[in-house]
């Protein structure tokens, strides 16, 4: 039933929260809150990175059953955005251009959507974000508006996923050879200075002295952080048999591992993901659902040796889902999900809860999706 419960989390997102900017025909974004609060309705708050993973979701559901109308909708998201942000395609952090770069890339590959131009100024700015500093690695936000000393894995993963995926896309046509090595160069930054070596898990990130030493480590734990290393990983280890393509597959089976042992939750249908609140930690557990079932697709075609992580990878995914789809509400539309997958939904009404959130509900709706596409590809869980 999982393509079913994607399709009606589908339906309640897009019903609830998507809606015109500013009146404007041919455009669409994601309302922030539901119930809308009055600068919510007008979007004057519309987050832009919730934007690129909303748009990443409608091109898995067009994956999982294409249509028309939806197709519609991912060039009205794309237009809408670049409406919002007033015309332009990046703003100053690294790690909300990196996100929307790969939505695009993903609309691109699956509607034919011309995407070069916006592309080629996201992926210019993410090349222009490397600097020696702390070891290499790209800043969190534009260094010369902020005077940034920050360098995290939500701008550098999602930036290596990109700049990975880049090389051999259709959409590649202003990209650049030498992208797979940035890639590479980022993810080893991330394996050297932010891998705690007993759990295997990831830390979030680095501040940097102006000469550039490293000042602190921030040994937060997000969900997110786990996921999108995950995805380097894996997308280095499918293409990179060459350039040492088994030492990216082993950190990836690392990663689920240290992902089951240390950010679940128990519950009676399994380990279930553990939630980061409302916020900008509605997504973090959707994502690292996302690349969960990408390493549960990938990993088994590189080695036998690689079954079991996929395998557990794989029990990740349908178990959150199906704790996601236990513990959700009814509201109008159709389902509401809670920031914490073990536990009831809670209708938000106009109160401030995390149920309000775009973030919640389209990290749920990512999950669904993710456990869809295992369904759809016939991976299901021991």
């Amino acid at each position: 039933m999982t393509v079913e419960h994607a399709a009606a989390a589908e339906r309640a997102v897009v019903s609830r929260h998507l809606r015109r900017v500013w009146a404007l025909p041919g455009t669409v974004l994601g309302r922030s809150g539901w119930p809308a609060a009055f600068g919510q309705r007008l979007h004057w708050h519309w987050n832009y990175w919730w934007q690129a993973h909303l748009l990443d979701c409608l091109v898995d559901a067009q994956l999982r059953q294409p249509n028309p109308g939806r197709a519609g909708t991912i060039g009205r998201l794309i237009r809408g955005v670049r409406v919002r942000n007033l015309g332009s395609w990046t703003n100053d952090y690294y790690d909300d251009i990196a996100w929307l770069g790969l939505a695009l890339l993903r609309a691109s590959d699956c509607e034919d959507i011309p995407v070069g131009k916006q592309l080629t100024a996201i992926t210019a700015q993410l090349r222009s974000g490397w600097t020696d500093h702390g070891g290499g690695g790209i800043w969190w936000r534009r260094r010369e508006k902020f005077a940034d000393d920050f360098k995290n894995v939500p701008s550098n993963g999602p930036a290596a996923i990109l700049l990975t995926r880049l090389v051999d896309s259709a959409a590649n046509e202003h990209g650049d050879r030498a992208d797979r090595q940035r890639a590479r160069s980022t993810v080893e930054w991330i394996e050297e200075f932010l891998v705690e070596e007993e759990t295997g898990l990831v830390f979030d990130g680095l501040h940097v002295y102006p000469n550039g030493e490293v000042r602190e480590r921030e040994n937060a734990i997000y969900t997110y952080c786990q996921g999108v290393f995950l995805g380097a990983c894996v997308e280095l280890a499918t293409r990179d048999s060459v350039a040492g393509g088994g030492t990216w597959a082993a950190r990836a089976v690392r990663t689920i591992d240290a992902v089951a042992r240390h950010v679940t939750v128990p519950d009676e249908l399994g380990l279930v993901l553990r939630g980061q609140g409302g916020g900008d930690g509605g997504l973090f557990a959707g994502i690292l659902a996302r690349y969960l079932a990408l390493a549960a697709n990938h990993l088994p075609v590189l080695g036998a040796e690689y079954a079991p992580a996929a395998q557990l990878a794989t029990n990740l995914v349908y178990s959150s889902a199906e704790a996601a789809w236990r513990n959700r509400t009814l509201a109008p539309g159709g389902p509401l999900f809670g920031p914490e997958w073990t536990k009831p939904a809670v209708l938000p009404g106009r109160t401030h809860r995390p149920e309000r959130d775009l973030s919640v509900q389209a990290g749920a709706w990512m999950l669904l999706e993710a456990a869809a596409a295992l369904e759809r590809d016939g991976i299901e869980p021991a």
